[in-house]
C-alpha cells in the first residue's frame, strides 16, 4: 500500500480522534512511503510539545499537550520500530496535559491496566472507555469529553496489548478479568462500559460476565471474527499484539458473542457504520438483537469507528450512558 493510500484509509480515524484535518493533510502529503508515517507523526507530536513549552497560558499548554498525545498515538498505526516509544510519549503527553488542565484527574494503574479517572468525585457513576486492537486511551478524548459534559466520571484505559502497555503485554480475550480489577481499583459499585472496535467485543463480553456493569455501548465492535477471512493487514496487527500468528488465530477464535449476547442484560447500545465492511468481521447487529435490552444504531454513511459521522452517534451514545447511569436506572 502506498503512503497516499494508507493516509486515505486512516483519514476519518485520525480526524475523528481530533487532529486538525489540514494538519493531517500537510503531514501525510509529505510522506514518501508508509515507513515515513511513524517518524513524521512523532515529529509533529514533538512540535506540539514545543508549542506547549512556549504557550502563554496553562490552558493553551494543556491543549497543545492533548494534541501531542493524539499525534504520538497515531504514529503507532503503521508498522514502526519505535511504536513502543511513541505510545509512551502519547501516555506522557496526556499525563502532563491532565496535570495542567484537570488537577483532580487521577492516574489509576493495576495488573494489566492503566488509565486516567476524570470527572466529579460525586458523579452518579463511572464510565470505563475500552480501546480496541490498535487504539489507545489517547484516541478517544472527544468521547471522554462528551461523557464528562453529562456529569459522569470517566476512566479511559489501556489494557493488555493496548497503548502504553502494548510493548510489554499481549491482548487477551478474557478482558472481563481486567475490568473487574479496574472496578476494584476505582472503588465503585457500578460502571458503564463503552468499547470501540475490538473494545466493543471486550465491553460486551464483560457486560455478560461482570455483574457490576450497569450499562454498555459498543462502536464498530465485532460480533464474531473469522480468522481465515480477515484481511492480511488486520491479521498482521493482531499477530503483533498477541505474540504471533498462532496466538492471533487462537485469539480470533474466542471473538464470538453468540453464546454471551443473551447474557448482556444491562441497557445496551450497539453503533455500527454502514460503510464498515471488513472481510471476516460480523458487525454488531446480532448482538443488539440477541441482548435482552439491546438497541441498534446503524449510520449508513459511517465507516469504521464512524469518525466521519460523529454527530450521528456520539450524542446518542453519551445520552444512552447518562440515562442508564446518571438517573440511577
Amino acid at each position: 500500500m502506498s503512503a497516499a493510500e494508507f493516509a486515505a484509509a486512516q483519514w476519518t480515524r485520525a480526524t475523528g480522534a481530533g487532529v486538525d484535518p489540514h494538519a493531517y493533510r500537510r503531514v501525510t502529503d509529505g510522506l514518501a512511503s508508509v515507513d515515513d508515517w511513524g517518524p513524521s507523526f512523532v515529529s509533529t507530536g514533538r512540535a506540539c510539545l514545543d508549542r506547549a513549552e512556549g504557550a502563554g497560558s496553562s490552558v493553551s499548554a494543556g491543549e497543545h499537550l492533548l494534541m501531542a498525545a493524539r499525534w504520538f498515538h497515531l504514529a503507532t498505526l503503521a508498522p514502526y520500530a519505535e511504536a513502543g516509544r511513541a505510545a509512551a510519549e502519547a501516555d506522557h503527553a496526556l499525563s502532563r496535559a491532565l496535570t495542567v488542565l484537570e488537577p483532580g484527574a487521577r492516574r489509576v494503574s493495576g495488573e494489566g491496566f492503566t488509565g486516567w479517572l476524570r470527572g466529579p468525585a460525586d458523579a452518579p457513576a463511572t464510565v470505563v472507555v475500552v480501546p480496541g486492537l490498535d487504539s489507545a486511551k489517547e484516541e478517544f478524548l472527544d468521547l471522554v469529553s462528551a461523557l464528562l459534559a453529562r456529569g459522569l466520571a470517566v476512566f479511559a484505559m489501556d489494557g493488555p496489548g493496548q497503548g502504553v502497555l502494548a510493548a510489554t503485554t499481549s491482548l487477551r480475550p478474557d478482558y472481563e478479568r481486567v475490568v473487574g480489577r479496574v472496578i476494584d481499583a476505582l472503588g465503585v459499585a457500578r460502571i458503564g462500559l463503552v468499547g470501540l472496535s475490538l473494545g466493543g467485543y471486550f465491553a460486551a463480553r464483560t457486560a455478560a460476565l461482570e455483574p457490576r456493569v450497569a450499562a454498555v455501548a459498543t462502536v464498530s465492535g465485532p460480533f464474531r471474527l473469522d480468522w481465515e477471512e480477515l484481511p492480511p493487514p488486520v491479521r498482521d496487527i493482531m499477530a503483533r499484539r498477541t505474540g504471533g500468528a498462532d496466538a492471533a488465530r487462537e485469539f480470533a477464535r474466542h471473538v464470538d458473542l453468540a453464546a454471551l449476547a443473551p447474557r448482556v442484560t444491562a441497557p445496551l447500545l450497539v453503533v455500527d457504520g454502514g460503510q464498515d465492511v471488513i472481510p471476516g468481521v460480523t458487525n454488531g447487529e446480532p448482538l443488539a438483537r440477541l441482548a435482552p435490552r439491546g438497541t441498534y444504531l446503524s449510520v449508513p454513511h459511517g465507516d469504521h469507528l464512524l469518525g466521519n459521522a460523529r454527530s450521528d452517534w456520539l450524542p446518542q451514545l453519551s445520552d444512552h450512558m447518562w440515562h442508564a447511569l446518571g438517573n440511577g436506572a
